[in-house]
């Protein structure tokens, strides 16, 4: 296991970086987290909203946009 007492003492940059590379390597086994029935039948809805109402969307640039002017 990794001692969290040394984590602390990298940077917070460093840290991120060990975050990138620790959800890359979960990525990279994706097949290997599991999903649980909610999680796929919260998918599922959504996949039916999405067939049902295809023009109901809000493009990325749109919502970055939106994300953008929000004071923080």
């Amino acid at each position: 296991m990794v001692d969290t007492h040394e984590i602390r003492r990298l940077s917070v940059s460093e840290r991120l970086l060990l975050v990138e590379e620790i959800w890359d390597s979960i990525a990279s086994d994706q097949a290997q987290v599991p999903v649980t029935p909610e999680v796929q039948a919260e998918l599922a809805r959504r996949v039916a909203e999405h067939r049902a109402n295809p023009a109901d969307v809000v493009e990325w640039s749109t919502v970055k946009a939106d994300l953008e002017r929000r004071p923080r």
